[in-house]
This record gives C-alpha cells, structure tokens and sequence, in this order.
C-alpha cells in the first residue's frame, strides 16, 4: 500500500490458473528445487509484502490506534477509521480514507503521516499475516535443497530488524543456511528500480529456478532476467496503472494447493 494521490481506476481482472495448473506449476518447481545443475544450487526468490505476507492487517491497526487518538477531537472521523478492515482497504492510502468518508484535507495530511511513519517502521511489522500455503512452500523449497532469496521493498535501516523478526514469528526459514535477505540500502529508492538492480546480481547465489512477486513490472523484469525460471505473479494487490503482465507468467492467488503436495515440512534446523 501507498500513500501518494491518484484517480481511481478500475482493477485489472488477471486470469487465474486453474487448481490442476497450479498444481502442476507448484511440483514443477518442487522439483527444480531438488536438482542441483552446473550454474549452481537452485534459487528461489520471493517478494514479501503483498507475495508471502498481508500487510493489510499492518495497515487497518494503524489507522485504529490513529481512531484512538482523534476520538476526543474528532469523533466522526474516528468511528470511521474503526470500521477499517482488510477487505476495505484501497491500495493507495487516500483512496482508503475516500471509502472511509475521512475528507477534511488537513486530517487526511495528518492521517498520512501517521501512517506514514508507522507502516514503514520496524515495531508494526508484527500485525503482518502470512498468505495461505506460503509457509509450508517455501520451508518446503528449502528444505528440498533450494537457497532461499527474500528480495524485498522493505528498506534495511526502518524495516530491517522487524522484517528479521515478522519472518521468523510467522515460521518462514531465516537466520539459517540457504537462506537470504536483501532489503534496500535507502527507502526513498523506487522499489522497481531497486529489483531491477539486483535481479542480475542473483546468478551469483546459483541457479535461479523460480521467483514470486505481486507486482507485474517485478514479474516482468524477472522473466527478462530468468527466462527460464518459472517466474510467478501473485494476484492479491498492486500499484495502480501498473504496467500489462506478461502472458508467459502465470497467476496464482496464493499457495495453499502447495500443502497438498507434500506432507508438512518441520522448521529448517536451528530454529524452533
């Protein structure tokens, strides 16, 4: 989610693959996670927010702690950011508040910057929930022989210590071998531009087999890097007007038809 002003558009319907072509895909890359090949170990590369976790809930907490601090001054506007709930949310913070029926111009600068500086911050990262399947996929990956890359937006001097923390609260391998975490250097980066600075970079880890991402320019740069790479676009929300998806790239909505691929997978060793 963002915070910056735009005209509403409406959503772009992406076709989802069916339940038996998700199935075939996920095996598909359960297996090139298990082989190793000349251009090194497999590598799987997995976007955070919007991919592997809802950041949603992130979101609808903070704007109840903000009904929290307007009920005394405005009353109205905080009865209103209480009914805040995941479905609710627009992607675009302004576009919230609309839906919302928060108007007043100078609550709406005040409501974005508490946003603001609560939703890039380390201590909300807790309220953060995990996509259906995505632990148990990707405990799964590593633990068939895959180096896990956690290739986020996040920046590493905000977000850095609570993403550590929400990855390992929520059951996702970390901290141990075969697995990586790359935030930005800077927030104010553009996340696009950062991911395409290091999508090439990745061969260097080894072979990269597979990559996930809920934004369609990211899917598409991937596809360009990793032609061969079973590149994944999750369909759950993304940045207004976003560039048209690839057709060669596959939607799913999450990973739940992963757990019925396997049987499930302990924590990666060293971790509780």
């Amino acid at each position: 989610m963002e915070s910056r002003s735009s005209t509403p558009t409406p959503p772009v319907v992406y076709r989802r693959v069916t339940e038996d072509e998700s199935s075939a895909l996920f095996e598909r890359i359960l297996q090139r996670c298990s082989r190793r090949t000349a251009k090194g170990p497999p590598v799987l590369v997995l976007d955070l927010d919007g991919t592997l976790m809802d950041n949603r809930p992130r979101t609808v907490a903070i704007l109840h702690d903000l009904a929290a601090r307007w009920k005394d001054k405005h009353p109205e506007e905080a009865k209103a950011l209480l009914t805040a709930t995941a479905d609710r949310l627009a992607y675009l913070l302004n576009d919230t508040l609309r839906r919302l029926r928060v108007a007043e111009p100078a609550l709406v600068g005040e409501a974005t910057e508490y946003w603001r500086q609560r939703f890039f911050a380390d201590d909300d990262l807790r309220h953060d929930v995990a996509l259906d399947g995505a632990v148990h996929f990707v405990r799964d990956c590593h633990a068939r022989g895959a180096t896990v890359v956690y290739l986020t937006g996040r920046d590493l001097p905000m977000m850095g210590l609570g993403t550590f923390a929400s990855l390992r609260t929520l059951g996702f391998p970390i901290g141990v071998a075969g697995v990586e975490i790359i935030l930005k250097p800077d927030a104010q980066m553009a996340d696009e531009a950062f991911k395409r600075m290091i999508a090439p970079t990745l061969a260097r880890v080894g072979h990269v087999v597979a990559s996930f991402d809920n934004e369609p320019a990211n899917c598409n740069l991937f596809k360009e890097a990793y032609p061969d790479a079973d590149i994944v676009f999750v369909d759950t929300q993304h940045v207004p007007g976003a560039p048209a998806l690839r057709d060669d790239v596959p939607v799913i909505a999450d990973f739940a038809v992963a757990r019925t691929l396997s049987p499930s997978v302990p924590p990666p060793e060293g971790e509780p």
